[in-house]
Order: structure tokens, then sequence, then C-alpha cells
């Protein structure tokens, strides 16, 4: 296994920054470190990561900063580990420009999940994605991008041109979660103060449609107070 992939974390707690050190050395990626945000930037714009996983607390600078900065200049994805739970952090550090976050504690698998999508979205280029991908799949269901169309088991669901826009929009990123204003801002192209509720209506369309029963996330899961996310594609489109 050569994943070569070049990862940076930036976490001043020690325990942790050497416990996800050598779960990801195991796997064959190539690890860099930093213990604060000043040497985080320095290593950064010097070696060129494919990935940060990032600590919000760290003991110089907020990591929001950091986000603020790196997405001034770079689409590298980030991968936020962080102790802070509140919604509201987690839609900041995400409307930044944050791939991904992660609340500790956390498992080995997920980690190494959260890794591999973000690489994958990184390698993609988001949209670009969209581009030369004929197909997705998600479990059993099908989106045809050529021809706009969403199949389950082989059998169409019929859906409105804005339900169909979201759906294409969350699989494109499928494995990322995507904020509210995100998602807004990209559909309708404007925010305003029913914006969410209107996502909501739609969304809760989407689901029955879909025969999602209540409680049950088979394609789409709702991170409450912060957005959606899309399982992630099966990896064996055209």
């Amino acid at each position: 296994m050569h994943n070569k992939h070049k990862i940076l974390i930036i976490e001043d707690e020690i325990n942790i920054c050497n416990f996800v050190r050598a779960i990801l050395e195991t796997n064959d990626y190539q690890v860099l470190v930093a213990r604060n945000g000043e040497s985080g930037k320095t290593v950064f714009f010097s070696h060129h990561p494919d990935l940060v996983i990032l600590d919000l607390g760290l003991p110089d600078i907020d990591g929001c900063d950091f986000i603020r900065l790196v997405r001034e200049q770079s689409d590298i994805p980030i991968l936020v580990l962080s102790a802070r739970t509140n919604e509201a952090d987690k839609v900041k550090a995400l409307d930044l420009g944050a791939n991904d976050y992660v609340t500790k504690p956390f498992g080995t698998n997920e980690l190494l999940a959260r890794v591999r999508v973000s690489l994958r979205i990184s390698r993609h280029n988001g949209v670009g994605e969209r581009q030369f991908k004929k197909k997705a799949h998600i479990r059993n269901m099908e989106i045809d991008y050529e021809a706009r169309r969403v199949t389950i088991d082989k059998n169409e669901i019929k859906l409105t041109q804005t339900e169909y826009n979201i759906i294409e929009l969350l699989s494109v990123h499928a494995g990322r979660v995507l904020t509210y204003s995100e998602i807004i801002k990209k559909i309708w192209g404007y925010s305003d103060s029913g914006s969410i509720k209107k996502l909501q209506v739609n969304m809760a369309n989407i689901r029955k449609k879909l025969g999602e029963q209540p409680g049950e996330y088979l394609y789409i899961l709702n991170e409450l107070g912060v957005g959606y996310r899309m399982n992630e594609d099966n990896e064996n489109e055209e």
C-alpha cells in the first residue's frame, strides 16, 4: 500500500498528535507535524501538503484564522479535528472553507474514512468531478448527470429542478458536509430570512421521494444545525 499523500497535522496536544500520526503512518501516509499555528503556516507553505488536519484551539492563533488564510490561496482540503462541539463553531469552520469536521474523541476508522473522502474530493476538485463523471451511485440510487435523472433500483424518481439540483450538489461532494448557507448560495444564489426553511422543505420532499423514513439516512445525513451530507459514492460510476 503506497498512498504517498502528504498530510500536515496542526495539533498542540501531544498525545492526540502522536495518536493521529501513528494512525496515518500505519496506513502509509507521509506525515508532517506542527504544534502551533505559526509553525503550521511555515510548514504548509514550504511543504505543500495534500491535506491539513487542524485543531481549532491552538495556543497562538484560532484555527479559523488559519482556515481563512489558506483559503485565500489554496483549495487544499482541511479536516478540522476539534474538541469544540458547538454547532456555531462547526458552521463557522465549514463556511470558511473547511472540508470536514470531526469532534474529539473520535475512532480510528472514522478518521481514516474522513481522510480518504477529503483526499478524493481534492483529487476531483469538487464540482470539477461532475465534468468527467457521467453517473454516481449511492447504495441503490443512480444519478445520471447528463440526463439529469435519478433512479432507485432502475425506477425513475420524479424530481423538481430544484430538488435535482440539491441532489446533484450533495452527490458531487459526497462524504462532505455542506452547510445550509453553502447549499442555499449555490442553489438559489441568494439568502433571505426564509432560505433555511425553503431548503428544509425541499429536503423533506426529497427524502419522501427517495423513500427514506423519519430518522433513516440511507442517502442523505442531516447534521442538525449545520447542514447535509450525502453518503459516499460507491465508486463504481461509469
